[in-house]
């Protein structure tokens, strides 16, 4: 059983580009908040806002551990902050492929559209230029969690093509 484990910052491309890798790879693509947002009835901001942050990471850990040793090859997108609790990213680590899709803020911050910046609860409101130097500072408090995945991949020079190709190659060596 193959299980390819999508990080990093929200925003960066792991749902569409976790798409894609699955499909490319024969797999079963999870995205983790989508499921989340399923079982609970709520999205993702209504979970943070009426249930807390904690309630949902705990949630996370429990999905983690779930698709992790559930059975066939998958692709799954994690959230943004979950590599950051407790210790996710060894847990993660031990049941498949971490592969950290690095971008910049800026980056990221041309990447999200109007709705995406809504749906994300810690957007919410900003300008552009609110949102660039909230991620930066986001990302770095972040940055030594997802510095433990096995694979850092830096998105910014390559296509989602080129991409897939690269991740499903580094996956496939290390085997």
């Amino acid at each position: 059983m193959k299980k390819i484990f999508l990080i990093g910052y929200m925003g960066c491309g792991k749902s569409s580009l976790g798409r894609k890798l699955a499909k490319a790879g024969g797999m079963e693509f999870m995205d983790m908040d989508s499921i989340i947002e399923q079982r609970e009835g709520a999205s993702i901001s209504d979970i943070f806002h009426y249930q807390g942050e904690e309630y949902f990471r705990d949630a996370e850990r429990a999905l983690i551990e779930e698709l992790g040793t559930a059975e066939g090859d998958m692709v799954i997108s994690t959230g943004g902050g979950a590599p950051a609790w407790q210790n996710n990213m060894e847990l993660m680590n031990s049941l498949g492929a971490t592969i950290y899709l690095r971008r910049t803020a800026q980056q990221i911050a041309s990447r999200l559209s109007p709705h995406g910046r809504q749906k994300r609860p810690k957007l919410r409101g900003l300008n552009d230029e609110e949102l660039v130097a909230f991620m930066t500072t986001n990302m770095a408090e972040r940055e030594p969690f997802y510095s433990k995945a096995k694979y850092c991949v830096d998105c910014a020079e390559r296509s989602d093509a080129e991409l897939i190709d690269y991740i499903l190659q580094i996956v496939k060596e290390n085997e």
